[in-house]
């Protein structure tokens, strides 16, 4: 028998387990209605809430400031279909109007595929097509622009293997489907239809350039995010949760500071960590709770602190409790960037407009209704195990049944709130600007390139014993 759980004085009356109760047991048309009923369960914010409060540091990790090697074939190893006028010519129509897409028509060569589809030679337009498309197809897949540009970019990005361009473009010439083909690499999201269509009337070259921009982040991501999993995009300070291909819950963020900045990266969460511990890193205990612990170690252990060691051996464990760094929760997601989504008790930083205040790490509003969406969407907990689980105040780790991706993004220009539009937010590290310089520069090379076969090998003939040991010829004698 299930023993009973104790009073939780940080909810009203249980009425946040009712609501994960309906929001698990809902059908889905009825989950986003109960979805809204977890913000009026009214979390209380701890009593010994703090200000000023400081949780782990971003690792910063250098920039990627080369692309990869492009795959190189040979003409007999690609085994291509020749292009028929009418694919060639199909793929100048697109190569025209690929300003739609947000690229450059001129990178992919329109005046050489038109020569060569009037030149009538087929050696020229096999070479010259071919040439365009890999190159027009890398853009649409992975993005135009060179990783050098790409600050603090390191997210992975599986399209390579899930549409590799070989086959891409096989399939293309066989069925007569060169647009249809290069069409399908755009990503899914509606988001990035809705730039697509906001780039027809942009109202200047600067307004253009910022939605081409964010287009391209879509590009360097997973066309396909998948139907489950956690969203937080820097720039508009906010954390999204997508269960079953529908936003379920969002929530306020603190994100990093610009001297401090948070990457983009897109780490595996492999569970939810209520009452967690801090480790405190080597940077923050010397900012000053290295000092508190050799002043006044009773102040230090009143505030959660434990440790090991002194002076350049010391090591810092906080407890959990109401003045943990990282409150009440911490998504396990792990990454060398020691990036990760946490409770906070500084809840006065939610309250501003633009909320980049944080070492690094995400800080996540609303802790206890996020952890539980955790717990109960993808650990597969009940709303009386989580409920136990916090009100015990120990460390509990919920590990999630099947792990999914959390995409830590950089978008400066979304869709609007009334659906109607476009709204463009602060680049609050500066992230547009080198990419917008990338434009005037060539962009990234085809991820495939099409070699010549090479000529055929001539054998020599074989040395004779004599002559390898006969002076004068190069022989050990």
């Amino acid at each position: 028998m299930r023993r009973p759980v104790p009073p939780l004085t940080f909810t009203r009356d249980g009425f946040w387990l009712w609501a994960l109760t309906m929001a698990k047991n809902s059908p889905l048309s009825l989950r986003r209605s109960a979805a809204l009923v977890f913000p009026l369960t009214l979390f209380a914010t701890p009593v010994f809430a703090q200000n000023g409060v400081k949780e782990d540091s971003v690792v910063l990790q250098p920039d990627k400031v080369t692309d990869d090697a492009p795959v190189v074939e040979t003409v007999t190893e690609a085994n291509l279909p020749s292009w028929s006028e009418a694919n060639a010519t199909e793929l100048l129509s697109f190569i025209e109007k690929v300003g739609s897409e947000g690229l450059f028509p001129q990178d992919y060569n329109p005046d050489g595929l038109a020569q060569a589809i009037l030149a009538k030679n087929q050696i020229q337009l096999d070479k010259v097509a071919t040439d365009s498309f890999l190159l027009l197809a890398t853009h649409l897949r992975d993005g135009r622009t060179p990783n050098a540009a790409r600050k603090q970019w390191f997210m992975t990005d599986s399209d390579a293997q899930a549409t590799p361009l070989i086959p891409l473009l096989t399939s293309a010439l066989n069925s007569n489907s060169v647009s249809r083909s290069l069409a399908g690499l755009d990503p899914v999201h509606p988001n990035f239809a809705v730039l697509k269509a906001a780039l027809k009337s942009a109202k200047s070259p600067a307004d253009a350039n910022a939605i081409r921009v964010n287009m391209e982040r879509w590009r360097w991501m997973p066309r396909d995010l998948g139907d489950r999993y956690v969203v937080s995009n820097v720039p508009e300070y906010l954390t999204r949760v997508v269960h079953g291909g529908t936003i379920i819950a969002t929530h306020k963020a603190v994100v990093g500071k610009p001297t401090t900045p948070t990457p983009q990266l897109n780490p595996m969460a492999t569970g939810i960590i209520v009452n967690p511990t801090w480790t405190l890193p080597k940077s923050i205990i010397a900012e000053g709770i290295g000092a508190t612990i050799a002043r006044s170690p009773a102040t230090a252990r009143a505030q959660g602190y434990t440790w090991t060691g002194s002076g350049k051996t010391l090591s810092v464990v906080q407890q959990p409790g109401a003045n943990n760094a990282l409150g009440v929760m911490k998504m396990e997601m792990l990454n060398p960037h020691a990036i990760y989504l946490h409770d906070t008790p500084s809840k006065g930083a939610f309250a501003s407009a633009a909320r980049a205040f944080s070492h690094g790490c995400i800080r996540t509003e609303r802790a206890l209704h996020f952890s539980g969406l955790m717990a109960v969407y993808f650990a597969g907990k009940s709303p009386e195990e989580f409920g136990e689980a916090i009100a015990s105040g120990k460390t509990t780790k919920f590990s999630f049944e099947d792990p999914f991706p959390v995409y830590v993004a950089y978008w400066t220009v979304v869709p609007n709130a009334a659906g109607n539009g476009i709204a463009k937010l602060a680049d609050i590290y500066g992230r547009d600007a080198p990419v917008v310089t990338s434009f005037a520069k060539p962009g990234r090379a085809a991820a495939v390139l099409i070699s010549p076969n090479p000529p055929a090998v001539v054998p020599t003939a074989p040395m004779t014993t004599t002559q390898v040991n006969k002076p004068g010829n190069g022989g050990i004698y």
